[in-house]
């Protein structure tokens, strides 16, 4: 996107003077549901106007609902990352971040965490090591143990709460079949293992007896894990309760997924095993494959949806493409693998 299709809030931010601490420059990385702002020692997190169905961010108070829980659910696991709410506001004609007058738009304001210790470039120069699944694993153990899991949150285990969010992609993606990224082979094979995964009801309902639907992360793979001193998990999912509130093995299965794309298998087999034998849940080896295979479908469809978005600049979109038939890919051996 040039700076002229961006919003003039987001062009507003890339100024470093607007800033009320030093900044010598403005970082702005776009994602398909938001604009980030990296400013000095601080990242600023903001909303695009979007309505995806499972996500609307659509209007101002939607945004801000957004905000608001997005800093709050963070915080279990990042106290010390996720800072405060902000706004841009208009007062006398100009612009102000955290000013007075009009509120164009609200954002979450965060401690910028080392960037050579995000786990997704530690993955890329070839320096992951076992001991920091370990530590991965400590923190996750308690988090999960401390999370809600009241009777509420338990009913979106059943086998017929996971299928609104499995069966949903199927819907999205449809129409995407055979346009280079996934091909109708595939769609038809994920679609086919998946619908009979979930037919297994008696499964869903031994992991709620065992008491392993949780209040969850929602979103745990590499690009969301600081792996410096005290392990920051962060930009869990706050827009929709139902991509959060699941089987715990939905959420390691994510992280153990992402070490599979990376060529990792032997670093995933080995989170997956001593998670289990660390949270004492042996049962969730047999539902690892299930929700890998619809971890690796949504990662592909966010890439298709990120492409197909008029904004994105030609280079971003053969790129996302490119990823997205990667994952698809990887969802389709999870399938022919489940069939065995």
């Amino acid at each position: 996107m040039s700076i002229e299709q961006l919003p003039e809030y987001v062009t507003f931010l890339l100024d470093q003077a607007v800033y009320p601490h030093p900044v010598e420059t403005v970082e702005l990385i776009q994602t398909h549901i938001s604009f980030v702002t990296v400013a000095g020692e601080y990242v600023y997190k903001w909303k695009k106007p979007v309505n995806f169905g499972f996500l609307d961010f659509s209007t101002l108070p939607k945004r801000k609902a957004c905000c608001e829980q997005e800093l709050q659910l963070n915080r279990r696991l990042c106290p010390d990352i996720y800072l405060e709410t902000v706004t841009i506001n208009r007062g006398d004609g100009a612009l102000a971040l955290n000013g007075s007058g009009e509120v164009l738009e609200y954002g979450v304001k965060m401690a910028r965490m080392p960037e050579e210790r995000m786990m997704s470039r530690v993955i890329a120069a070839g320096k992951l090591r076992e001991s920091d699944l370990d530590h991965i694993i400590d923190r996750l153990v308690p988090f999960y143990e401390q999370a809600d899991g009241s009777e509420a949150i338990r009913k979106f285990g059943r086998a017929q709460a996971v299928a609104v969010n499995v069966l949903e992609n199927f819907e999205q993606t449809e129409g995407f079949v055979d346009q280079g990224a996934l091909s109708r082979v595939q769609f038809q094979a994920i679609s086919e293992y998946g619908r009979r995964f979930l037919a297994r009801e008696d499964l869903f309902e031994q992991r709620i007896l065992a008491g392993r639907i949780r209040d969850c992360h929602g979103d745990l793979y590499s690009a969301n894990i600081c792996l410096d001193g005290q392990i920051h998990i962060f930009d869990c999912i706050e827009f929709n309760d139902r991509f959060r509130y699941s089987d715990v093995a939905a959420d390691v299965a994510f992280l153990a997924m992402d070490l599979d794309f990376h060529g990792l298998n032997e670093l995933s087999r080995l989170f997956i095993d001593r998670f289990a034998a660390r949270s004492e849940d042996a049962g969730l080896l047999q539902m690892l494959n299930f929700y890998k295979c619809y971890r690796a479908y949504v990662r592909g469809k966010i890439g298709l949806f990120t492409a197909a978005d008029p904004v994105v600049d030609g280079t971003v979109r053969k790129n996302c493409l490119a990823q997205a038939g990667r994952y698809f890919e990887l969802a389709h051996g999870y399938a022919r693998a489940g069939q065995d």
